[in-house]
């Protein structure tokens, strides 16, 4: 039997956990323009409850089509964790607090969810947190903040708001510290849709609201909730399972700091809102982050490479893959 050369799986595995985070950054940027428009005819859970629900269904449709069994039991504790905190907590505080608050407010707060996760990783998990992650970190969340505030207008800012946007930041960290253990002994399909089915349960109070909001909605806001359902969450979801099962929650975490900068494209692109300087400024600073953050030191890139000899002294131990 042949079999895969040493030197072609590892670079494939990397280049496709790359690819899927890609994917992720992309949609839950492009989320930002379709809650703009579902955001004006429906309330904050029942929003939330809508998209879960078309991103459930999509997942258990690709799950029948695929022949997936239930998790095992070791991965329920990080799946329900991540369905109650991630999928469901996380999604209505955020719709709410968005609504309290301007712009530069909500990117302040709810771009610490990295830092975050970051930290409980650390300190959970086990994660290294090498400098080039930190020093990446550190400029792209100067950068989310840069774009959040010149993309405000005059919106005021509350208590309950910031609060709200806390508390999202929060649990979003918490439902990706959560899931890592999880994506262990579960596939990343199967963490994605028993997560997403959780969240759906958390959500149902909100049911009512969601028959009343859909019955009046116009058809764009409502294709719009079933877009973020089936392609923010169902895909990008299961993407960023895919890539977090192939490295650390705290890179993986970093890397969404892309999102800002392809926040302002889009809206350049779909709702005619021109970047100005700062802004421009703002997401070429999350980019610089994003990519200081995923680089390797020479040393690490060197052991990446299969018969290399990393350079050492006689009483330092090799330096690890970061």
């Amino acid at each position: 039997m042949m079999s895969t050369p040493p030197a072609a799986s590892p670079r494939r595995a990397e280049m496709l956990a790359a690819a899927a985070a890609a994917v992720t950054v992309v949609l839950w940027a492009s989320a930002f323009v379709s809650i703009r428009s579902a955001g004006d005819a429906y309330s904050p859970g029942a929003l939330a409850l809508g998209r879960l629900l078309a991103g459930a269904l999509t997942l258990g449709v690709i799950c029948l089509v695929r022949r997936e069994t239930w998790p095992p039991r070791p991965a329920w504790r990080g799946i329900a964790i991540s369905g109650v905190l991630w999928f469901g907590f996380y999604m209505v505080a955020l719709n709410w607090g968005e609504q309290q608050v301007d712009a530069g407010t909500a990117a302040l707060v709810v771009n610490t969810g990295p830092i975050l996760i970051a930290l409980l990783g650390s300190r959970l998990l086990g994660d290294p947190m090498p400098p080039r992650l930190l020093a990446g970190m550190a400029v792209s969340f100067a950068g989310a903040v840069t774009v959040g505030l010149s993309m405000s207008g005059e919106g005021g800012s509350s208590v309950l708001g910031v609060v709200l946007c806390l508390l999202a930041a929060v649990a979003y960290a918490g439902g990706v510290v959560a899931q890592k253990p999880a994506l262990g002994s579960a596939s990343p399909l199967q963490v994605t849709t028993f997560g997403c089915l959780v969240g759906a349960v958390v959500c149902l109070p909100f049911a009512g609201q969601l028959v009343q909001e859909a019955a009046r909605a116009p058809a764009s806001a409502t294709l719009n909730m079933v877009y973020l359902g089936v392609f923010p969450t169902a895909l990008a979801f299961t993407t960023w399972a895919y890539a977090l099962s192939r490295t650390t929650a705290s890179r993986m975490g970093a890397t969404t700091y892309a999102a800002p900068a392809l926040v302002v494209l889009m809206s350049w692109l779909f709702l005619g809102e021109v970047p100005g300087l700062l802004t421009l400024l703002g997401g070429a600073l999350c980019l610089a982050g994003v990519a200081v953050s995923r680089s390797r030191s020479r040393a690490a890139a060197r052991a990446a490479v299969p018969g290399a000899i990393p350079e050492q002294r006689p009483e330092q131990a090799p330096d690890s893959a970061r």
